[in-house]
């Protein structure tokens, strides 16, 4: 056998498939070697490498790692709403992975952020799953185009911390279709991930591990999957239904390559079954066999850093900017007060804490620039109550500054991996030093270091600017220097809405769930889709962002391509002297509909940069998916006919323009039957011949002639047509007789 040729799934034992089907140790996958299979290392990295020190033992350690870039975690960087940028972060990850000898990286995760109190929404992209897949797909088509596999996570509906191991998600299909589904569909279908992991949770009672309907069905047989799945670290609970059900890796091992051997002799593992898991594993193998045969490989710090610096600047949210307080005058007298400017909170807690190979502070950042400002740490990052001494250092500091830049937020203890926020305030003791230093110098910017939204109303006052910063990664310092004193317009929309409080959120009165289930009650109307559907008002919307610049958005034109298809143009200009960024946003608005659906959807975006007067013309194309539901009634995707609204703008409540195409819609009809009710009938292509035709006999006498006023009609519309006799006596059976007649030779004569 070829050293450079690794065997198919024919050349092992039995012993030796099921071993494949398990890892090696916590980090590693179980090799085959007397058969040239390498247990290849797999580890952390949904914002860079996370490859633990004692990986090599087999250890399970979040606080020891190699050093490694730290890119903007996906709270910020989903904000850039630019995937060539991404992309580009996820070749540089790439680049680390070959140099320390890692064959996946684990990540993006791409679960909908459902509520903000979410401990893991740091790590998540949006609250909007088009956007979610249309960003991190960049992630993963840029390992991938190293050599390197990435793991989609956490397949699905893990949305959650509360009692995440065990908890159900009980949700709809028509929610898991359109809102949890569709960031993990596309990336699929685009960039084929070479891994996926399963959740924790279950899914309408079943665990995620062993959901057959879940990871065969569904995601190889409908989406095209073509790569393996991995359980969560600890999600798979029966090694037997887990394989069975699609699951080809479980991580760590539970050392019960056994229970495998036994179940593939006795028939509960069907051989073919067995050969497609561990097939799937060599074939892992193969795909990363070249990357992982580089030598001496070492990336560029450097180079990286500048992608992380990039991304940083990118990720950043301007909210307010009153009397144009930003960006900061040269000449400015500067005061920098809170702790997080010296000491950074650039990532989040868990599984994905990265040991960067450089730092780089807000406050390093202004010494390396020769900026002059005193600073005032004003607070801990615990949450200890306040310090009396550092709150009236920070005031003092205050007095005679031209500006203010305070540097307010979540420490690290207040959300992580592993448990859910309590609430959506920041600590009080950095609220209260707000008001006391805007008492003493009105001139206030709040720089905000959090990785879910706060509540901002609240204190909003007491700040003429307000830039979101998120959690910046490594080379966050320089970053805000650059966009807070005018080196770059700030560019980012909001990835999810900032409500003005926890309790507008309609996934608030069924969070975190109760007796091990949590119901998805509020359906398809997550985030916006709700807030803007039934008017609620809210703090900042979803795709909001401000700029040192003015942007206008005009000559929207929509045009129809097909039958569910259609184009959407319209003009950007830079009406500003500033050179920067603004990104148009396309949402598509329904008609009446059959079911309740949301006001309008993000459909697509484009970040277009444009020089200081400078106008560009940007396009979309809408497919089918664009206008569709997914429909409970056909278990499949349903666009219907009607006309549909265009809409073109700077976030979800700032539409410039719109344009109205009319859709011929995908013709899709069910069959009927005597439990369809008379609008069924009506609105059926065969089913309205059949009332005409029910119409002309009852006119000339050969049957009974069905009222036709108001009221009955507000009967008969919703009535079964089995119930006609309810109404009409003995006629009504014989309408309902007449009507099954005619629809069954009308069919055939279709057919």
């Amino acid at each position: 056998m070829s050293e450079n040729t690794y065997p198919s799934v024919n050349d092992l034992t039995l012993e030796e498939k099921a071993s494949l089907t398990s890892g090696g140790d916590a980090w590693h996958l179980q090799g085959v070697e007397a058969k040239g299979i390498p247990g290849y290392m797999i580890t952390d990295g949904p914002h860079g490498l996370r490859k633990s020190n004692s990986a090599t033992t087999g250890e399970v350690d979040l606080n020891n790692s190699v050093p490694a870039t730290c890119f903007p975690p996906a709270a910020g960087l989903s904000s850039s709403w630019n995937p060539e940028l991404i992309h580009q972060v996820g070749e540089a990850m790439a680049e680390e992975c070959i140099q320390e000898k890692v064959a996946v990286i684990l990540g993006p995760g791409v679960n909908i952020k459902r509520n903000p109190l979410g401990g893991r929404c740091f790590e998540y992209w949006s609250e909007d799953p088009y956007l979610a897949g249309h960003e991190a797909v960049g992630i993963v088509a840029g390992v991938q185009s190293k050599g390197v596999g990435t793991s989609l996570k956490h397949f699905a509906a893990n949305s959650q911390e509360t009692d995440r191991l065990r908890i159900s998600a009980n949700i709809s299909q028509r929610a898991l279709r359109e809102i949890y589904f569709p960031a993990f569909e596309h990336i699929v279908k685009e960039a084929q991930p070479w891994t996926i992991m399963c959740a924790y949770n279950c899914i309408n009672g079943v665990h995620a591990a062993q959901d057959r309907w879940l990871l065969t069905d569904v995601l190889r047989d409908e989406w095209g999957f073509q790569g393996i799945v991995m359980s969560d670290w600890g999600a798979d609970h029966d090694r037997v239904a887990s394989l069975n059900a699609g699951l080809n890796l479980e991580m760590p091992p539970s050392y019960t390559d056994d229970q495998i051997v036994y179940a593939a002799r006795d028939g509960r593992i069907q051989p073919a079954q067995l050969d497609r898991m561990a097939q799937g594993m060599i074939d892992l193998v193969n795909k990363t066999r070249a990357a992982m045969s580089v030598e001496n490989y070492r990336f560029d710090i450097e180079a990286h850093d500048e992608v992380a610096h990039q991304a940083a600047v990118e990720s950043m949210v301007l909210l307010k900017n009153d009397d144009a307080i930003l960006p900061v005058a040269g000449d400015a007298k500067v005061t920098v007060i809170g702790e997080f400017a010296r000491t950074p909170r650039y990532q989040g807690g868990g599984s994905s804490h990265i040991t960067p190979t450089k730092m780089t502070s807000f406050l390093d950042a202004l010494t390396e620039r020769g900026v002059d400002a005193k600073f005032a740490p004003g607070f801990t990052l615990d949450l200890e109550p306040a310090d009396p001494a550092l709150e009236a250092e920070a005031v003092e500091a205050a007095k005679g500054a031209d500006v203010v830049l305070m540097f307010l937020g979540l420490p690290e203890a207040a959300e992580s991996e592993g448990f859910d926020r309590e609430t959506l305030d920041m600590p009080a003791k950095q609220i209260a030093l707000l008001e006391a230093v805007a008492a003493e110098n009105k001139n206030v910017v709040v720089v905000l270091s959090n990785g879910s939204v706060v509540t901002v109303a609240p204190w909003a006052k007491n700040a003429k600017g307000i830039l979101e910063s998120w959690l910046l990664g490594q080379s966050g310092g320089p970053a805000l220097a650059d966009v807070l004193f005018g080196k770059v317009s700030p560019s980012g929309k909001l990835a999810q809405t900032i409500p003005f409080d926890i309790n507008d959120d309609p996934s608030t009165i069924n969070w975190p769930g109760e007796e091990g289930h949590v119901d998805y009650g509020e359906g398809v109307f997550v985030g916006y889709r709700y807030y803007d559907t039934y008017n609620k008002a809210v703090d900042y919307p979803f795709g909001f962002g401000l700029s040192y610049a003015t942007f206008e958005v005009s000559d929207v034109k929509a045009v129809k391509t097909g039958a569910c298809t259609a184009t959407v143009s319209a003009v950007v200009k830079n009406t500003s002297n500033v050179d920067a960024a603004e990104t148009v946003q396309v949402y598509v608005a329904p008609g009446k509909a059959d079911v309740a659906r949301p006001k309008h959807e993000l459909k697509g975006f484009k970040k277009v940069f444009l020089k200081a007067g400078e106008s560009a013309e940007v396009s979309f194309d809408l497919d089918d998916r664009a206008f569709a539901y997914w429909s409970e009634k056909f278990n499949d995707w349903h666009v219907e006919s009607g006309e549909y609204a265009i809409e073109v703008g700077t976030s979800s409540r700032d539409i410039a323009g719109s344009a109205v195409v009319e859709l011929d819609g995908d013709g899709k009809t069910q069959q009927l039957t005597e439990w369809s009710n008379f609008m069924e009938w009506r609105k059926d292509p065969l089913g309205s011949q059949v009332l005409e035709k029910l119409r002309a006999e009852g006119e000339a006498g050969r049957m009974p002639i069905v009222p036709d006023n108001d009221m009955t009609r507000l009967f008969l519309d919703s009535m079964p047509i089995n119930n006609m006799s309810v109404l009409m006596g003995a006629g009504g059976k014989a309408i309902t007789a007449f009507m099954l007649d005619e629809y069954a030779k009308i069919a055939e004569t279709a057919e």
